[in-house]
């Protein structure tokens, strides 16, 4: 096992700027959310420093750029086995600023890691198109180019795959960035960008600024014209809030934003596989995902036997510190994520919901909530509206497929959607009827670093991963070469 204060103490604790760590007029504290105790004091960046950030990326932007393309493919390649080299640490050092369990963590590396992999394939496969115009008076060259200077702000919930999601296309393709980790779990981003350098990425590339006034030391960067990018994983209200200063300066952007996934399960289910399947969705990093399962649509003739084998199973589940043997549900993030998942519990059990089991915080140092299973929920309870962001299952049932599915998509969100069913031309109709930007089908994992995450509606603009993940981070340009003399 790792030693905690050691890992701690390899921990940057200051701004990178131009590759080198530089203090800052304050500090904040970084706490962990299983004990309460503080795990380290980091620097808190102002605005005069988040710019300072921004210059050092506008600087290295043109030589970035010219690199050659493989060899921007061998530095991500290297990151990636530093970071799978080093497992343990992070996942370590995620547990303890996060509070998920070591095993979800060590989860989280691998798949952060793969997105360092699959980019750096993709970074030497940047192509274009050259063709004669139909007219037959030139050539149409169509090439690819780095969008240039981005700014990144990340979650807290995934700490390290968040990053690697955004930095390693965006590295691909070209483009310096400036990365302000969110308040809560900034330690990860901090020991990653410092992996980076080892792995050979220059000063100037990669920047990243910690602050408590993210608001701030946002705003003056996404103003300023020379940044060319903005990609932002949080909640919708704060996505519409960047979205209008971005407006401003017509700024790139990509927007991953909230959920309020469906997990349907029709009649004639698996019910064996469905309830795994509800198990992963819901209570996969404590339920602090945007794709989470939010709102479960079971058949009525079904819905009891469902909802009574998951209370069973969720019952036994073990609640306590990410860093404990067996545990599965962790601390959520903070005191107000426990009073947000509470209240959405005691208004669905005020209107009517059956609670089967959990629905209460749990007294313990840390901020621990009970894993939850409620049934019979009615129309009209705010946890079929609101995304929980905790370990809350809550059931509803409808009658037949055009209900399920009127069901399903009334929200403004349209990020992930589950559907469990053993009828194919049911399976068909769902992928075309059911909005979401991505869905899985009798499967309950659906994240992969090849494939295209995002959502539509209000959960988006854009997409992470797969070959649509690099073009977010180059532009197109079209040259047009007139023929040198015209064809007989």
């Amino acid at each position: 096992m790792i030693n905690e204060t050691e890992l701690l103490s390899r921990v940057p604790t200051r701004v990178l700027i131009d590759g080198a760590w530089t203090d800052t007029a304050a500090d904040f504290g970084v706490w962990n959310p299983a004990t309460g105790d503080e795990l380290l004091r980091i620097a808190d960046a102002t605005a005069e420093d988040g710019l300072r950030a921004l210059d050092a990326a506008v600087a290295a932007q043109e030589s970035w750029a010219a690199e050659a393309p493989r060899r921007r493919a061998e530095i991500l390649h290297h990151a990636w086995e530093l970071l799978i080299a080093r497992e343990d640490e992070f996942a370590l050092l995620m547990t303890l600023e996060m509070g998920k369990p070591l095993t979800e963590s060590r989860g989280e590396v691998r798949y952060g890691g793969e997105f360092l992999r699959w980019f750096a394939e993709e970074a030497p496969r940047i192509a274009g198109r050259y063709q004669r115009n139909p007219a037959g008076t030139g050539t149409i060259v169509v090439s690819r180019r780095p969008v240039g200077p981005c700014y990144f702000i990340t979650p807290w919930n995934f700490p390290l795959a968040m990053a690697t999601r955004k930095l390693a296309p965006a590295l691909a393709a070209g483009c310096t960035v400036v990365v302000k980790p969110a308040e809560l779990t900034p330690l990860t981003t901090l020991h990653f960008a410092a992996l980076l350098q080892e792995a050979g990425v220059p000063a100037g590339v990669v920047n990243v600024v910690t602050t408590t006034a993210s608001a701030a030391v946002s705003a003056p960067i996404i103003a300023d014209p020379r940044l060319r990018k903005l990609s932002f994983t949080g909640s919708t209200p704060v996505g519409r809030r960047l979205l209008r200063q971005a407006a401003d300066t017509v700024l790139k952007c990509s927007m991953e934003l909230g959920g309020n996934a469906p997990f349907l399960v029709f009649e004639d289910a698996d019910l064996d596989l469905a309830v795994e399947g509800a198990l992963a969705a819901k209570f996969r990093n404590s339920g602090e995902a945007c794709t989470a399962a939010n709102r479960f649509l079971v058949h009525e003739s079904v819905a009891d036997e469902f909802a009574g084998r998951l209370a069973q199973r969720v019952q036994a589940m073990r609640v306590g510190r990410g860093t404990d043997e067996g545990v599965a549900i962790g601390p959520l993030i903070e005191q107000k994520a426990i009073e947000k998942v509470h209240g959405l519990v005691t208004d669905a059990v005020h209107r009517g919901a059956k609670k089967l089991c959990g629905g209460t915080p749990v007294a313990a140092p840390g901020t621990f909530y009970s894993p939850t299973v409620l049934s019979d929920v009615p129309d009209g309870a705010a946890i079929l509206t609101e995304e929980i962001f905790g370990p809350v299952l809550a059931i509803a049932s409808f009658t037949d497929e055009s209900e399920a599915v009127r069901r399903a998509n009334d929200t403004e969100y349209g990020l992930a959607a589950y559907v469990y069913t053993n009828d194919l031309a049911r399976g068909q109709r769902m992928i075309d009827r059911i909005e979401s930007g991505m869905m899985g089908l009798n499967v309950a994992a659906i994240s992969d670093a090849a494939a295209p995450f995002g959502g539509i509606k209000q959960s988006g603009l854009g997409r992470e991963g797969g070959g649509e993940g690099i073009n977010e981070y180059l532009e197109t340009k079209y040259t047009l070469i007139p023929s040198a003399s015209p064809r007989p």
